[in-house]
């Protein structure tokens, strides 16, 4: 319900195509399970657990979700069976078997497997946020992230997103911040970092739980360190980490949010229909100034 991560994606909102458009286009591009000799399927699922709507549409915000099944046959499993049939195959014909007959029957062996194996499955949601231009996936992992963007402009047939880009980085930014001991707007500094320094040999500097003003904190930055990730609270109402490439980690929606979107009714629906409005104003409010801070977004 509420995101743990955060990707985002700026999109272009004269050509978003209308919400019965885009339901009606994800409903196309369904996900199907994954069956005989294919190793993964993905596909687009319905977005909140009571319904079967590929888009659940709170006022201006849409939530969509893919979904993905893979196939899980450990390597031992494969190897196990392998060593079994080459040394029955040697018995039987008191010969030994060459490295390409070992890889062939390996791969008979895979496929004969594969349709009895077991299966996982993940999904990755995200949110369509109309007014502000802003397509919000609940993952952090870059791929994964590009996974959902990929599927989502094939079933659409093309999205305008971009990856976000401000005049100046946020790793900068972050640097300024911890070097003079305070962020700004409404923004705090909370009490963990990631530092970084030169070359791909120089050493990473991880701090949790740390008071972020003290000496040695600085001392790193002095010393030519960069921050990579830095935690903030953004106007007591939620909590995270910020990355140096426009990602936010390990966010927690403060009480007071959580309390606001209960007051809305306590059935599913009502909850979901309230927290993803909070939500999503909360993370456009948060992103557009932090967007601000970092000079603006580049043309």
């Amino acid at each position: 319900m509420w995101f743990k991560q955060l990707s985002i994606y700026p999109l272009n909102k004269e050509t978003l195509p209308a919400l019965a458009v885009i339901t009606d286009k994800l409903a196309k591009a369904a996900f199907t399970p994954c069956l005989g000799l294919d190793w993964d399927s993905s596909g687009f699922a319905p977005s909140a657990p009571f319904g079967s709507e590929m888009v659940f549409a709170a006022q201006n915000t849409w939530r969509i979700a893919l979904k993905k099944e893979e196939k899980v046959l450990p390597s031992a499993v494969i190897r196990d069976v392998l060593d079994d049939r080459i040394a029955n195959i040697q018995a039987a014909e008191a010969r030994s078997l060459g490295r390409k007959e070992k890889q062939e029957l390996k791969e008979q062996i895979t496929d004969d497997l594969l349709p009895r194996a077991f299966t996982k499955s993940s999904r990755i949601e995200a949110i369509i946020d109309t007014d502000n231009g802003l397509l919000l996936i609940n993952q952090a992992n870059a791929n994964k992230a590009e996974t959902l963007l990929t599927q989502l402009r094939d079933a659409l047939g093309g999205l305008d997103a971009r990856l976000p880009d401000t005049k100046q980085s946020p790793g900068s930014v972050m640097t300024h911040w911890l070097f003079h001991g305070a962020a700004a707007g409404g923004f705090e500094l909370d009490s963990d970092c990631e530092l970084k320094g030169l070359g791909d040999s120089a050493a990473t500097v991880r701090m949790s739980k740390q008071d972020l003003l003290a000496e040695e904190v600085v001392n790193h930055i002095k010393s030519g360190k960069t921050v990579t990730q830095l935690g903030l609270c953004w106007q007591e109402r939620v909590r995270f980490v910020l990355t140096d490439t426009w990602t936010l980690k390990r966010i927690q929606f403060l009480d007071v949010l959580q309390e606001e979107a209960a007051n809305h009714g306590d059935d599913p629906e009502s909850l979901l229909f309230a927290s993803q409005i909070l939500m999503t104003e909360t993370l456009s409010g948060l992103i557009a100034e932090l967007a601000v801070h970092l000079g603006g977004w580049s043309e």
